[in-house]
């Protein structure tokens, strides 16, 4: 995870704009300046995908019997995820919820009660662009899989998963149970985080378990693919699902610790043909310069790198020239790479923070050096239609076989993205 020096000023700002409350960071809220412009509930809305498919959704439970959790004595490994796909429109139906209830419920009270936004921000009513559980669009898709930040839900991807979705791809969001802010299971079970203090820090077992998570996660799609079921409570996935799941081209991205285990991942297990880091350092201590194992092997498969910002607490670009652990990730991996920046971008304008953080502004006063912080300058929906452009093209290049001019050089459509050589 790439946590800059001034790490308790961007949990103060995540905090604020409703959706990281796992680093708990309360103190001194109250005299952050967030005030209310309106007393209504504020809502938020996220932005439509841009691809020619409608977006389906469905969620899967998965028990990994064969695995303890290592965060919670006595406890069998299980995770949430959400596929995503290209769907068959569906008008009428119900749009899928941003989050379930008894995890909207748990934000409400772990994140936005201490700073006096409870009743002012209503997570609940917020509906993604996805139709729950449509019929999926006729046709074989690539896979992708998505894993968020440190302590993040997946939820907080939505804005680029559904993207994906709409472009033709079957995006898979995991929860990383026990280290996500709150999982919800089906039978209204919340797990939240539970990380122990570890002796040495808990960024090594961490990434290890994620990319177990990932694997095991492959494993169950593997078994959906062929007909089979994976959800723990048989639960029936829509009629075609395991059909459309094109495994043979099989991708994944992140941000922040997500980022890492996507290459950790990677490396693990040939299966994953590419990958996308946004903005994740590759370090377990990187003022000891204890990297990953994938910095000192590299990749021989596609990989990009998009980084945004400062690089840990300088003020040098986040990018392989200067990042120690991405400089040696870079001159080890003999595969194609990318490394792409946004120097108006921070640390979550790869997250929902991103087009969010505009909308509740109108609404609760959020003050501009603060939120400058942890999502930059950048204009919002300019950011993000570039993310979404940038990695739409890397997977359609590398799992299509399409070549991508974008990947050549800049363009005069993403002036906020520099290629760095």
């Amino acid at each position: 995870m790439k946590l800059p020096s001034r790490r308790a000023v961007l949990w103060t700002v995540a905090l604020a704009l409703v959706a990281l409350p796992a680093f708990g960071v309360y103190s001194g809220l109250r005299a952050s300046g967030i005030a209310f412009v309106e007393r209504l509930p504020v809502r938020f809305a996220l932005t439509p995908p841009t691809g020619s498919f409608a977006v389906g959704v469905t969620e899967l439970h998965l028990v990994d019997t064969g695995r303890k959790d290592p965060w919670v004595a006595d406890r069998t490994r299980e995770l949430m995820v959400s596929i995503w796909y290209p769907a068959t429109p569906a008008p009428g139906r119900a749009l899928a919820p941003y989050m379930r209830p008894g995890a909207a419920a748990h934000f409400a009270q772990t994140t936005l009660k201490p700073i006096g936004l409870a009743e002012r921000v209503d997570v609940r009513t917020v509906r993604t662009n996805a139709w729950l559980d449509a019929q999926p669009a006729s046709g074989r898709f690539p896979v992708i899989i998505y894993s968020p930040g440190g302590s993040l839900p997946r939820a907080l991807g939505t804005t680029l998963v559904e993207d994906l979705a709409s472009r033709g791809y079957v995006v898979v969001a995991i929860d990383h149970t026990h280290e996500a802010s709150e999982v919800e299971f089906p039978d209204g079970r919340l797990a939240v985080r539970s990380l122990p203090k570890i002796e040495g820090g808990i960024l090594k077992p961490l990434i290890a378990t994620r990319v177990q998570d990932v694997r095991f996660v492959m494993d169950q799609l593997q078994i959906l693919a062929s007909g089979g079921d994976p959800d723990a409570q048989a639960r029936p996935t829509p009629s075609g699902l395991g059909a459309a799941l094109d495994l043979d081209r099989l991708g994944i991205f992140g941000h922040s610790a997500g980022g890492f285990t996507a290459a950790e991942a990677m490396l693990a297990d040939p299966r994953i043909d590419a990958g996308v880091n946004l903005d994740g350092s590759m370090a377990y201590r990187m003022s000891k310069r204890q990297f990953g194992e994938v910095v000192s092997r590299g990749l021989d498969r596609p990989f990009m790198l998009i980084g945004a910002g400062a690089s840990g607490g300088a003020t040098r670009p986040h990018t392989h020239l200067y990042a120690p652990d991405w400089q040696r990730f870079w001159t080890n991996s003999k595969g194609w790479k990318l490394d792409l920046y946004m120097p108006e971008g921070e640390h979550f304008t790869f997250t929902d923070y991103q087009t969010v953080a505009p909308q509740l502004q109108r609404k609760v006063f959020l003050p501009g050096a603060v939120t400058r912080v942890a999502l930059g300058t950048v204009d919002a929906q300019r950011s993000l239609a570039t993310q979404r452009a940038y990695i739409a093209a890397f997977f359609d290049q590398h799992l299509r076989g399409v070549e991508q001019p974008l990947l050549r050089g800049p363009s005069p459509l993403h002036p906020d993205i520099d290629f760095v050589r």
